[in-house]
């Protein structure tokens, strides 16, 4: 609806709002756009005793520490039906923000992540570096507020237990790994994460090989080879993605979070800000359109595995693919972790535990004088006797056997030495 600006005092018609003209002179109106009912943050008191409640990961409901009074939770289970939202305007328009409940952020001055947790909750340590540099501040509250959440279900103690057990492993780490203070100091924290729906219909052009097994005539004899003909074909391959996800923080080691994952996403369970009293709640850092971005290049190598598959052959060369993308759809969650981070030998290393499963993960120093000395265990029977075999040559077969057979160990045993060598080096991967 638009009007001259001439007419004083013309009132728009109810529902209708002032919007920007391109054309000088002019007023144009259109209709508000719907916007959620704004509520007020709550807190979590107990009504029989006005103590602070928190949600209890071990009776899933909300429980007093002071009286012992428990509270049933109001949010449902509804997994893969949570809501999703369209890439538009309007849906940014209606989007809810906050959390629905009184926070306020710790900020780390070290590594710069930043938590919510309830206005009681008194801390200093940061629980993604370890670092003693952390603020407290008002929470601006702009942020998305998420649609649905994984409670916790593996409590503290439970936690500690499996991150002891998982510290405590394995020959090449230091002994005093079980005792590091930092299994005391997990903490419970709702990670951001960003899911994506959508259906890529992807183009391909290839030339395919064929192998065939033909005879010929060589050296006065038939023998036989393999022979790979070559022909260009085409195809199309539709991958519906059903929730891939992406993490909404660089704050957490990617290689760490690999491995705690996947989390049940068929346990999602409806926003309800009494999941989040008593834990701390990472604040996304990763915004969406930098999450979708993310999404589309792990889809597109999705995609492009796809349609290797569909040529039918393992030889492809000059492979070409285009993929479309169609009714993308996201939605923004929070699943449950333990985080620690302790130092040892002068380093930092970060442990991880999935709330939903107890999965664990994690990054732990290398005793290397272990492993140097297994690796030289390992290769001197081989590296001896094929010396020996060497030695004991000039005296006929029993000394080419030794040679053999020492190198054929020694080979063997270099396998060995690269797969130890190279477990080591991932658990102290960043």
């Amino acid at each position: 609806m638009i009007r001259p600006q001439q007419t004083a005092l013309w009132p728009p018609p109810e529902g209708f709002v002032l919007v920007p003209s391109q054309v000088d002179g002019i007023e144009l109106y259109a209709p508000a756009p719907e916007t959620a009912p704004k509520e007020e943050t709550r807190s979590f008191k107990c009504p029989a005793c006005s103590g602070v409640t928190a949600y209890n990961a071990t009776q899933q409901r909300l429980a007093c520490a002071h009286c012992g009074r428990v509270q049933d939770m109001s949010a449902e289970v509804v997994g893969a039906q949570a809501a999703e939202f369209e890439f538009t305007l309007e849906t940014m328009e209606r989007a809810q923000y906050g959390w629905g409940e009184a926070r306020r952020e710790l900020a780390c001055e070290n590594c710069g992540a930043v938590v919510t947790v309830a206005p009681d909750v008194l801390t200093d340590t940061c629980a993604f570096c370890g670092s003693h540099r952390v603020l407290a501040r008002d929470t601006v509250g702009n942020a998305l507020r998420p649609t649905a959440l994984i409670p916790f279900v593996v409590d503290q103690g439970r936690c500690q237990t499996l991150a002891r057990e998982w510290l405590g492993r394995g020959w090449m780490h230091p002994s005093e790994l079980r005792d590091v203070r930092a299994l005391r100091e997990l903490t419970g924290v709702y990670l951001p994460f960003w899911t994506f729906d959508t259906h890529v219909h992807a183009d391909w052009e290839a030339e395919v090989g064929t192998e065939r097994t033909e005879r010929y005539y060589s050296d006065g004899e038939w023998k036989t080879r393999t022979v790979i003909d070559w022909s260009w074909r085409s195809g199309r391959v539709h991958l519906p993605v059903d929730d891939h996800l992406v993490v909404g923080t660089d704050r957490v080691s990617r290689v760490v979070l690999e491995k705690v994952l996947p989390f049940d996403l068929s346990a999602l369970t409806t926003y309800e800000p009494g999941y989040l009293a008593g834990w701390q709640t990472k604040t996304y850092d990763v915004l969406l359109q930098q999450a979708w971005e993310t999404a589309k290049r792990e889809i597109r190598d999705l995609s492009k595995r796809a349609c290797y598959s569909d040529t039918g052959s393992h030889h492809v060369r000059n492979f070409r693919m285009t993929a479309d993308f169609a009714d993308e759809l996201w939605r923004y969650v929070l699943l449950p972790v333990y985080l620690a981070s302790y130092c040892l030998e002068d380093k930092t290393f970060q442990v991880m535990v999935n709330g939903q499963t107890g999965k664990v993960g994690g990054q732990k120093p290398v005793a290397w004088l272990r492993v140097w000395l297994a690796i030289a265990a390992l290769l001197s029977p081989g590296a001896c006797l094929g010396l020996l075999g060497l030695l004991l040559t000039p005296l006929g077969g029993v000394g080419v056997v030794g040679l053999v057979i020492g190198a054929i160990l020694f080979v063997a045993a270099l396998v060995g030495a690269f797969i130890i060598f190279n477990q080591a080096r991932s658990s102290e991967e960043a």
